[in-house]
């Protein structure tokens, strides 16, 4: 079982675009950071920070996130995410993770990660489709 050190941190940065804000990403009407970006960005920061730990054929899989969006960032400014390891049940990960953007912290959550082997977990979606194409459903 692969063993990640506890308090283990990371961070990763993205610009707020038009491409992330709520009003192209559907999930309001303002052109300001969404919270699908700001959750993507929790999840990819988590996510990379697992990386140097995984082995051949393993890759990881967001099974839960609880976010707190706390404050809006307009186009032209920078996200900072920053995540720490605080628990490993086995293959299941536990991270806090914060957002922030030049003037203060934007948002909070939980999210947890599971490791996968990657060719198992691909077969169970590429079955379950075919099982969908048959009309076993």
């Amino acid at each position: 079982m692969i063993e990640i050190p506890l308090g283990m941190k990371n961070t990763y940065d993205v610009d707020v675009t038009v491409e992330n804000t709520a009003s192209r990403v559907r999930s309001g009407g303002v052109p300001t950071f969404s919270t699908p970006s700001m959750i993507a960005g929790m999840e990819c920061c988590c996510s990379n920070s697992m990386l140097p730990y995984l082995e051949e054929g393993q890759g990881s899989v967001g099974i839960r996130i609880e976010v707190k969006h706390m404050a809006s960032t307009p186009i032209g400014m920078h996200v900072h995410f920053e995540s720490e390891l605080v628990l490993q049940d086995r293959r299941r990960l536990v991270f806090n993770v914060k957002a922030f953007d030049e003037i203060e912290q934007v948002g909070e959550g939980v999210h947890e990660r599971f490791i996968i082997d990657t060719d198992k977990f691909l077969a169970k979606s590429v079955a379950k489709k075919e099982r969908f194409d048959r009309g076993e459903y």
